[in-house]
């Protein structure tokens, strides 16, 4: 392809072109030509048509290279001078003291002649290498024009190539040119021209190397980037602080060695092999020496700088802070941070006494950051305190030595602590003064949701106190009053009990109950900040006598009046079983008929099909049923689903709709731009045929959002549009025809009740009348139906006069529904309620991990203990009661059958989110604005704050003294522009979850000072601190998106109460620390948890030992010791791992454990092996496992064309997947498989057929092939026609993608 012709061209091309050249010619000292090549770039991006051509890179790297140039250029210049100067006057000195006048000429020639020739070669190779950096820069643009040209007079097909080559050629040359004369001039550059008369100099330098950092060219480690910024910092505050350069010497030299490995750092490319020259290995030594905790000699530069600064004027401090000069003390007190996080993380161990004493300095150094940012609310006084105290806590912190970190502070070191610590808290103090604070010591509004139940947690956990045998020496005095507090309780709680239904008829006990209740609440308060070093014993005897005289009047009560009333509701039987959501549409076989008609007949352009009606009807249920239908999937190439709601982003949904596209997570869009969605969105629509359906909208803002991105090829396309607003869809489309869902006839109404409360059984006669009536009352509104039947279900049945009675009152509109609801609500037992009401903490329309929920509740303190289960077992109980009642909805099932996610329908979600905040249980702030938006009390015990961008957590601290939960998930999880660094928390916290706020790889230090925390979600740290054992009531520790496997230290073992221990979101695990195993308490109450571990340590049996009460386990080879490309899918009788040991395992997991062979527990119910190569004749050990259930083979699990099953292998298997095996020729009996309900088989391309003996399995229910051969496809159809003619109505085939066709068929 050639360059077009000029006269194709526009003046802006040669106006660039002739520029460039007369620029290229009066350049060779200038540095226009890099300011020129941005604002070509500049060019480019505004242009729009060169939108492939991703230039920010490109940007990034020319700012680069001209910070280097700039440097280059300026060090020469000064140093060059003075040098010859210094050597003139220096060395003629000291030889006219030492030579007679006769040889002096001589040797002052000769020291001249060699000094010059050092200094003129240094100036020429640094010359040289200015001129290559411009050389460089001015060749890019031509380049660039060249390319731009041509991709302007291009085809579509060639432009990606043109721009792609453009970009990866620029960047290439830049990364040859830091590889070769950047890297091998470093230590001319950056160390000996070094300029000390000009400390901002050395300042600019390291800006430029953090600056571009996200760059893919510069690669810093953090502890590198910490060294920069701190030396950084140090130097700007001596500017500011008017320190002489002379005294800045020192620290000059340090900098200068710091940014010499920075640079080298950067430029070294470790996939290159080569053999390092002398420079390289001096540079390495150097770098090993820095990387490490700085020795004596750099601390006490750091504190002669502070000292200095000092001694110059206060007013200074204040005056910088008025001149907005405080960004310089913000970045030293970031890096002070930095430096004493690193220092923690250095030292192995250290006292529990010095543990404390550095997390508390850590958090005081957080809130002279804190204080900094609301500089606009602090006093003059305030201000010039902060420079002193910012000096004092830098001396301090670089006065300290791992020696001291390690065996204890000196009693000097303690006091200076004391000291500041109490400064900082005198001007956090100053600062809450403008906040409407709450004392932790007043009244606050406590939750009113199964007091009792709290009751009985608190109780639970003076319990625990009282066995603790690592009581703090500071609390051991009043232990005595929190047991007599206890007694107390404990018959208070009892008399509650009884009088718990009684208090509604009188006033008086309802007030006694009210101050019983708060009396409780304050307790507990006041205990939990004595635990974490609050001195409030005294408000806590005062309590204590508060409830002494409650007892007392409690037994008056009784002893007077007080009977029991029996119960009103019946009790949710323990054992229960959860059914996956399928609503059965009654009446509504005309609905899906006409809608399926509408969306794949009619028009081929793009049409909008909206269905409108009140809430309760059933549309969304009538929507999935049309968007699952056989006929609308085969009709479409790409079907997408939404849920708008009312708060809606387009990030959000560009998320949901790509999610649903790929069914993928939306972990992995969260993080993406979203042009970058919009532009993949319209990607995967583009000249396709396309549904997509957009649940819940309220408005037409999300149309407005979505509405460019959807082509229209005149394909026939369809929207299907949900809402309950009936003329909304004629904004959208004014001759839309929306379709209006009608309500349920009365018998319709009956016949869905009697389904949800009897199935195939039938309604007894003697409940028909009656039945019939209630149906009534629902006045056809699906959603009340099914709501009634859960009421019904759990409601004696000499009782359904009284539901009638209740419903009958209520008229047809929201507030029917909401009634209904609250009808619901009341009728469930106390300990249901809050966990109803916890689904309110997350956001409309959210899929929920049950196990997550389950967790949640259990720290909550929501599950009581019962006998023969684990508290998880209980909580699932809980929930399958909350399904019962068709309050939630479960939505996924695992393949055992059990709920794996579930849901709430928008007005039950809508219902949960207005009574927790009735009922104080829950406070949602859907946008932080300030903590002066709140006018309600702030004495909340759980916050979700659903967008908080502006959020600080320290704000939070200081709002809400109290909080028991801070959760910050959903979609946007937490897009919070503070840094963690410098984040603050409410230390009475039980429940933690960050959602996907971003530590690096860091474990965010604050979150050690929460001692009552007892689920702990954070995400992508993959190191945790000894200090963790500070947070010794921990049960749940979450980590989300880890980037490599998780190190945990020896003091994990300490945590006695740890549970579950999991990783979400890639496969990863957590390491344990092996060493001491013998002497480490075992984990007895760890339940699940993700492992990594290198099974050639043989450390593995002694660390299932430790954990006997595993049920569930996720084990994956440790990344490092991974050889699988030397190892055969053969072995030894000495390569098998053990785990018979763990006799409560029920799931095991295992992923990339090539060539090795296992024992199993004979108690395992579910098993998945991935990336194991073991060869099929393995398989039988399996097989002989008698009570397993399912069995997942993933990822050349097993390797071989050939599986020969054994006769009565797999007895009791229920559910098999195969998943991407190279399997060709399987084999089995009519024996075998004799209980398999379930089959999938997906990314199986060779296999031929699956064995023909399932015909006769009389269990089958399911057979599942996707991306499988087309014989394969032909097999199971066989098998469909056998089982057919033998009877089986219920097996259900799905075959997905075998060869080019796509079939779903379906024998329901």
């Amino acid at each position: 392809m050639e360059i077009p012709s000029s006269s194709n061209t526009s003046f802006f091309e040669f106006a660039l072109h002739d520029y460039l050249r007369s620029h290229h010619i009066s350049s060779s000292t200038s540095t226009s030509c890099f300011d020129l090549a941005l604002d070509f770039l500049c060019k480019l991006e505004e242009s729009g048509d060169f939108w492939l051509f991703d230039i920010r890179d490109l940007k990034e790297s020319i700012r680069f290279l001209k910070t280097i140039f700039l440097y280059v250029k300026k060090c020469r210049r000064r140093r060059n001078c003075e040098a010859v100067l210094e050597h003139d006057q220096d060395d003629k000195g000291k030889t006219l003291l030492k030579q007679d006048q006769e040889d002096k000429g001589k040797a002052l020639l000769e020291h001249d002649q060699e000094d010059t020739g050092n200094i003129l070669s240094e100036r020429l190779s640094h010359s040289i290498i200015c001129f290559r950096i411009q050389d460089m820069v001015i060749n890019i643009v031509h380049d660039l024009e060249s390319a731009y040209l041509l991709y302007e007079h291009s085809d579509e097909s060639d432009r990606k190539r043109i721009a792609e080559s453009a970009m990866s050629g620029s960047l290439a040359n830049i990364w040859s040119l830091l590889r070769t004369n950047i890297k091998e001039s470093c230590t001319g550059i950056f160390f000996n021209y070094y300029p000390p008369e000009d400390p901002q100099l050395v300042v600019d330098l390291i800006a430029s190397l953090l600056e571009p950092l996200g760059h893919p060219l510069i690669e810093l480690e953090d502890t590198r980037r910490h060294e920069l910024q701190l030396v950084r910092s140090l130097i700007r505050f001596a500017i500011m602080r008017g320190v002489e350069c002379t005294q800045l010497t020192d620290l000059l030299t340090h900098a200068a060695d710091v940014v010499e490995c920075a640079i080298f750092e950067c430029c070294f490319d470790s996939d290159e092999e080569q053999v390092p020259s002398q420079t390289d290995s001096e540079i390495y030594e150097l770098m090993d020496e820095d990387i490490d905790p700085p020795d004596p000699q750099v601390r006490e530069t750091c504190m002669h700088v502070l000292t200095a600064s000092k001694k110059q004027s206060r007013s200074s401090y204040a005056l910088a802070v008025e001149q907005k000069e405080h960004r310089v003390l913000v970045e030293l007190i970031d890096s002070l941070l930095d430096y004493l996080t690193d220092l923690l993380g250095s030292c192995a161990s250290f006292q529990v006494l010095v543990k404390d004493q550095m997390l508390k300095l850590h958090q005081g150094v957080k809130y002279l950051s804190i204080l900094l940012e609301e500089e606009e609310k602090l006093g003059d006084e305030i201000k010039d305190l902060i420079g002193v105290v910012v000096h004092d806590a830098g001396t301090l912190i670089f006065s300290l030595s791992v020696n001291e970190i390690k065996e204890g502070f000196p009693k000097e070191t303690d006091l200076v602590l004391f000291h500041l610590y109490k400064v900082l808290k005198y001007m956090m103090a100053e600062l809450g003064h403008n906040y409407p604070l709450a004392s932790p010591h007043s009244l606050f509004n406590y939750p009113r949701s199964n007091e009792l139940g709290c009751i009985d947690f608190f109780l639970k956990n003076l319990k625990e106190l009282a066995r603790c045998d690592e009581v703090d020496d500071s609390i051991v005095f009043i232990l005595n009053r929190i047991q007599m507090v206890q007694d107390d309780l404990v018959f208070l709680r009892s008399f509650l009990e009884n009088i718990k239904e009684q208090r509604y008829h009188t006033e008086k006990l309802q007030a006694f109950w009210s101050r019983a209740m708060e009396a409780a609440y304050k307790a507990e308060l006041l205990i939990d900040l004595i635990l974490v070093g609050d001195k409030c014993e005294d408000s806590l005897y005062a309590v204590a006598r508060h409830i002494k005289l409650l007892k007392t009047e409690a037994l008056e009560i009784y002893n007077g009046q007080t009977r029991t009333v029996n119960k009103t509701f019946i009790h949710i039987p323990s054992q229960l079983a959860a059914a996956i959501h399928n609503e059965d549409l009654v009446g509504l076989d005309d609905a899906v008929e006409t809608i399926t008609h509408r969306l794949i007949r009619g028009s081929k352009q793009l049409d909008i099909i909206p269905i409108v009606g009140m809430p309760g009807l059933g549309k969304t249920t009538l929507a999935n049923k049309v968007y699952a239908a056989p006929s609308v999937r085969l009709h479409f190439h790409v079907r997408g689903w939404c849920s708008v709601s009312q708060t809606c982003s387009k990030h959000s949904l560009l998320v949901q709709l790509l999610c649903s596209l790929y069914s993928k997570s939306p972990h992995e869009y969260l993080k993406k731009d979203e042009n970058d969605l919009a532009k993949k969105l319209r990607q995967v629509l583009l000249r396709s045929r396309y549904l997509l359906i957009l649940d819940d909208l309220w408005d037409i803002e999300a149309w407005n959002l979505l509405e460019k991105l959807l082509p229209n090829d005149a394909n026939g396309s369809r929207i299907l549009l949900i809402s309950r607003f009936q003329n909304l869809s004629s904004q959208f489309k004014p001759d839309s025809n929306p379709y209006h869902l009608r309500p349920l006839t009365d018998e319709e109404s009956w016949t869905l009740l009697q389904k949800k409360l009897f199935d195939k059984e039938g309604c007894p006669p003697t409940l028909s009348e009656v039945g019939f009536q209630i149906a009534k009352t629902c006045r056809g509104l699906p959603l009340t139906v099914v709501l009634v039947a859960g009421i019904l279900a759990t409601t004696a049945q000499d009782r359904w006069e009284e539901v009638a009675k209740s419903l009958s009152s209520i008229v047809l509109d929201n507030e029917y529904c909401m009634k209904t609801l609250e009808l619901s609500y009341s009728h469930l037992p106390d300990y249901l309620k809050p966990c109803l009401l916890y689904f309110g903490a997350f956001r409309e329309d959210e899929v929920i991990h049950v196990r997550r929920l389950l967790r949640l509740w259990i720290s909550e303190g929501f599950v009581q203990q019962a006998e023969g289960k684990s508290l998880e077992e209980v909580a699932y109980d809980y929930l399958v009661a909350l399904i019962n009642t068709s309050l939630v909805v479960v939505t996924d099932q695992r393949t055992t059958r059990s709920a794996k996610a579930c849901q709430l329908h928008d007005l039950v979600h809508e219902f949960c989110v207005e009574k927790a905040k009735e009922e104080s249980f829950l406070h949602i702030i859907r946008c932080w604005k300030g903590p002066f938006c709140l006018a309600e009390p702030s004495s909340h015990h759980r916050v979700w704050i659903q967008s908080s961008w502006e959020l600080k957590t320290w704000e939070l601290m200081l709002i809400f003294p109290n909080l028991r939960c801070l959760l910050l998930f959903g979609y946007h999880a937490f897009d919070c522009e503070e840094k963690p660094s410098r984040i603050l928390l409410p230390k009475l916290l039980r429940v933690l979850d960050l959602g996907d706020w971003g530590f690096g790889e860091s474990f965010p230090m604050e979150v050690l000072l929460l001692v009552h925390l007892r689920y702990l979600a954070l995400c992508g740290i993959t190191s945790i601190p000894s200090a963790i054992v500070k947070l010794s009531r921990l049960e749940t520790l979450i980590v989300k998106h880890p980037e490599s496997n998780i190190v945990l230290p020896n003091t994990i073992w300490d945590i006695r109460t740890l549970s579950y221990l999991r990783t979400i979101y890639g496969k990863r695990g957590f390491i344990f620390a092996v060493g001491n195993l013998e002497v480490s308490p075992d984990l007895d109450h760890l339940d699940t948890l993700n492992l990594a571990i290198d099974p050639l340590s043989q450390n593995l049996q002694k660390l299932l030992t430790k954990l006997p009460s595993i049920r569930r386990l996720k084990c994956m080879r440790d990344d490092e010791s991974r050889d699988d490309e030397s190892r055969e899918a053969t072995r030894n009788c000495d390569e098998i791992l053990v785990f018979d040991c763990l006799t409560q395992l029920e799931s095991l997991q295992l992923i990339g454990f090539r060539g090795y062979g296992f024992n199993f527990p004979l108690n395992l119910k579910k098993l998945s092996l991935s990336e194991n190569c073991q060869p099929w004749s393995e398989i039988s050990t399996i097989g002989k496992l008698p009570n397993l259930i399912v069995l997942k083979l993933h990822d050349s699990s097993f390797i071989g064309e050939e599986w020969v099953m054994k006769e009565g292998e797999f007895p009791n298997l229920r559910v098999l997947e195969l998943l991407r095996l190279d399997i060709r020729n399987w084999t089995a009996s009519s024996d075998d498989f004799c209980h398999l309900e379930k089959l999938v088989v997906r990314h199986c391309k060779k296999l031929e057929e699956v064995p023909a003996c399932l015909g006769e399995c009389p269990t089958l229910e399911m057979i599942q092939v996707e991306n499988c051969s087309e014989s394969l496809a032909n097999s199971i159809k066989q098998i469909q026609q056998e089982q057919m003619d033998s009877g089986n109505e219920v097996l259900k085939i799905i075959i997905e993608n075998c060869c080019d066709d796509t079939l779903i068929l379906s024998k329901e």
